[in-house]
């Protein structure tokens, strides 16, 4: 089992301590202007756990996390952040209204992991797309220990069963607590140290500084 460092978890995950004022409303409009303010607010609010029942499950809300983040554009990490591979935070994401598929997934994990989801069903997977020929990465939901799990996609936007997404080949998986050998539920990489997801460190990081300064804001009301 390797340990990831999930602490920043706790900000997609967290109660009130870690609900924006207005004041850092304010201070995110300052930074990326009222567009960027209004995406970064409609996220917080999507975060927010749902009544569930029978019927609906996890899926009502893997469709709207899916559907709110591939609204945002593609960008490029050179073209965006004049760097090769940068993993963006989600309001950095939203408030500039841009990021790749890293970002995409990303964004969608931590929205679902607050959303009453179990963390152990959601995986980041590193995968190889087909039809471009590259490195590609998705976020994969297991409904369960033995269900075929769902791919969450900003390419084909559609949620569909993995056996449906031949042009995907997956070659490692994560969830912030554990690494996964590709095609494997149970077998985890014993690399010894978050050392290997360096971009993954990276961002939690600035995950844990996001939710100091969400902190240090006082409410307004």
């Amino acid at each position: 089992m390797v340990a990831l460092c999930c602490r920043s978890c706790d900000l997609a995950a967290g109660g009130a301590s870690t609900t924006p004022s207005e004041r850092f409303y304010a201070a995110m409009e300052a930074e990326y202007g009222l567009a960027g303010r209004q995406r970064i607010e409609a996220w917080f609010e999507l975060r927010a756990p749902e009544v569930r029942d029978a019927n609906t499950g996890d899926r009502f809300s893997l469709e709207n996390a899916n559907n709110y983040f591939n609204e945002v554009p593609w960008i490029s990490d050179e073209q965006h952040w004049g760097q090769r591979d940068y993993w963006a935070t989600p309001v950095e994401m939203l408030g500039s209204n841009g990021g790749d598929c890293e970002d995409f997934a990303v964004g969608k994990f931590f929205t679902l992991s607050h959303k009453q989801i179990d963390k152990e069903k959601l995986r980041i997977t590193y995968v190889k797309s087909l039809t471009y020929n590259q490195a590609h990465m998705v976020l994969v939901y297991y409904p369960d220990a033995t269900a075929e799990p769902l791919v969450l996609d900003n390419i084909n936007k559609t949620i569909l069963p993995a056996s449906q997404r031949d042009d995907l080949v997956p070659v490692y998986s994560f969830n912030g607590d554990s690494i996964w050998l590709a095609k494997t539920r149970e077998k985890k990489l014993a690399v010894g140290s978050q050392g290997s997801l360096p971009s993954w460190r990276d961002l939690n990081r600035r995950m844990e500084a996001l939710r100091s300064r969400i902190e240090r804001v006082p409410k307004l009301d």
